[in-house]
C-alpha cells in the first residue's frame, strides 16, 4: 500500500468514526439549533425546521438523549436552544445538568415551531430559520450531520462554503476503498496512528452495548435473545449489539462512537467483533486491525449509498462486522471477499423506516447474515455471479448495493415516508 493510499484509509477512519450522544439525526438538528442560537444572539422566539423527509423520518419515534424522556423536532431545537454547546457538535447535548430538563421542556413549550419537508435531491438536509424580536438568523446543515454550509442573522451572510446534492460532499473520496486494500491496510497499518480512534469505539459502543443488556431499554432484543440460548457466541455477538442500539434508540445518555452518520451501525461494526475477539482470546492486536476490516467494508458499502437511504444501514454494518469475524478468524481474501457477498445477498433490500427500538431486531438480523455468510463459504457454499444482485468480483457486487438503494429504492424512500408522515407529497 502507498504511502498516499494509506493516508487517505487513516483519513476515512477519522471522518467516520465520530463520538456522538443520542441519534444522530435529532442530534443533528440540536446542533444546528444551538448554532441558530448563537447567530441569532438570543432564544429565538420562533424557529421554522425546513428538513428532508428522512432526517423527519429519523427523528420521529426516537427520545432524544437528556431532555426526560421528549421525542420529534420539535423536542431536538428545544434541547440545542435551552441547553446546547454547539462547540462539542454531535455531543452538543451530552451534558445536560438536571435543572436544564425543565428548562427544555418550558422552551419546547413556549416556542413556536413550523416543521416543512422541504423536496430536496439531499437526503440530509436541515435549515433553520429563527427570529426574535426584529432579528432573523439562519443556520444550513447539508449532506453530513455537521457539515454547516450558511449561517446568516438579519440579511447578512455570515459564513457560506459551496456544496453539493452528493451525500459524500466535503469528505474523503471513497472510491480508494477495495476489500484487497481494506484487508492490505488492516494488515499492514502500524496501529498507533488509528488505535485512538478504534479504542474509543471499543470503549463506548461497548459500555451502551452492556447497559443495553442491564437495563430495560426498547424492545430488549439483546436480553430475549440471550435468553433462549445465552451460552452461543453467535447469539452473543447478535444480542450485544442490538442492546446498544436498543437502549440508544430509547434515550440513553451514553456516547456511542458512530460510523457512516450512523451510532447504529458503528454498534453493529464494532460490538460483534470484539464480543467474538474476547470469546475466541484473540490478541488486542488482531481485534484492532479486525475492527479496522469491519469498519472500512461498512464504509464502502455506505459510500455508494448515502447517509440516508430507504435501505437499512445496519445490513451494511452487519455485513462488515461478518468481515471483521472471518479476519479473526484467520480468513483470506478470498474467505472475507465470498462472507461479503454471500451476507449483502441475504438481506440486501431491507427497509429503513426510521430511527425506533426495531433497528435493534434488524441488527440482530444484519449480524446473523455477516456470520451466515462465513459460515456458507466455510463450508463450501457460495452466491455466484448472475444470483440477483451478485456478480463477478466483490467490489462490482457492493457498487450493484449502491445502485440499489441509491436510484432503485428511491419511490420505496417515498413511498415508506409517505406511510410513515404524510407530510411529503
Amino acid at each position: 500500500m502507498t504511502a498516499e493510499l494509506e493516508r487517505a484509509y487513516i483519513a476515512i477512519l477519522k471522518e467516520e468514526l465520530v463520538p456522538a450522544t443520542g441519534c444522530t439525526e435529532p442530534i443533528a438538528i440540536a446542533y444546528a439549533a444551538a448554532r441558530l442560537r448563537e447567530v441569532l444572539g438570543a432564544e429565538p422566539e420562533q424557529v421554522r425546521v425546513l428538513v428532508s423527509g428522512n432526517i423527519i423520518k429519523n427523528v420521529k419515534s426516537v427520545i432524544v438523549p437528556n431532555t426526560g424522556g421528549m421525542k420529534g423536532i420539535s423536542a431536538a431545537v428545544a434541547a440545542g436552544v435551552a441547553a446546547g454547546d454547539a462547540s462539542r457538535e454531535l455531543q452538543v447535548i451530552a451534558e445536560v445538568p438536571e435543572e436544564k430538563r425543565a428548562e427544555i421542556a418550558e422552551c419546547c413549550e413556549r416556542m413556536d415551531v413550523e416543521v416543512v419537508c422541504t423536496h430536496t435531491p439531499r437526503l440530509l438536509d436541515i435549515r433553520l430559520e429563527g427570529r426574535a424580536g426584529e432579528h432573523s438568523a439562519m443556520v444550513h446543515i447539508a449532506n453530513s450531520h455537521t457539515n454547516v454550509v450558511h449561517e446568516e442573522r438579519d440579511g447578512e451572510v455570515l459564513f457560506d462554503k459551496p456544496f453539493t446534492d452528493s451525500a459524500e460532499d466535503s469528505l474523503t473520496d471513497k472510491s480508494v476503498l477495495t476489500v484487497a486494500g481494506i484487508l492490505d491496510f488492516a494488515g499492514s497499518v502500524e496501529l498507533e496512528k488509528v488505535s485512538e480512534l478504534l479504542e474509543l469505539q471499543l470503549k463506548y459502543n461497548l459500555a451502551i452495548a452492556e447497559e443495553g443488556l442491564r437495563g430495560d431499554w426498547g424492545a430488549n432484543i439483546g436480553s430475549v435473545l440471550l435468553a433462549e440460548n445465552p451460552d452461543d457466541i453467535r447469539t452473543e455477538a447478535r444480542a450485544w449489539a442490538a442492546a446498544g442500539s436498543d437502549a440508544r434508540m430509547s434515550g440513553c445518555e451514553l456516547p456511542v462512537v458512530i460510523l457512516s452518520g450512523s451510532g447504529n451501525q458503528g454498534i453493529t461494526a464494532s460490538v460483534p467483533v470484539a464480543r467474538w475477539a474476547m470469546r475466541m482470546g484473540a490478541s488486542h492486536e488482531q481485534l484492532l486491525r479486525a475492527l479496522i476490516v469491519s469498519d472500512l467494508v461498512t464504509a464502502e458499502q455506505k459510500s455508494g449509498i448515502g447517509r440516508l437511504s430507504a435501505y437499512c444501514g445496519a445490513v451494511s454494518a452487519g455485513v462488515g462486522a461478518g468481515a471483521g469475524i472471518a479476519y479473526l478468524l484467520g480468513g483470506d481474501y478470498d474467505v472475507i471477499a465470498h462472507t461479503i457477498v454471500n451476507a449483502v445477498a441475504i438481506l440486501s433490500g431491507t427497509i429503513c423506516d426510521g430511527a425506533k427500538p426495531s433497528c435493534a431486531a434488524k441488527i440482530a438480523s444484519a449480524v446473523e447474515a455477516g456470520l451466515l455468510g462465513y459460515y456458507m463459504y466455510k463450508h463450501g457454499q457460495e452466491f455466484k455471479s448472475g444470483d440477483g444482485i451478485v456478480t463477478k468480483g466483490v467490489d462490482n457486487t457492493l457498487a450493484n448495493v449502491g445502485v440499489l438503494a441509491r436510484s432503485g429504492m428511491r419511490q420505496t424512500d417515498s413511498t415508506i415516508l409517505d406511510i410513515m408522515l404524510n407530510l411529503c407529497e
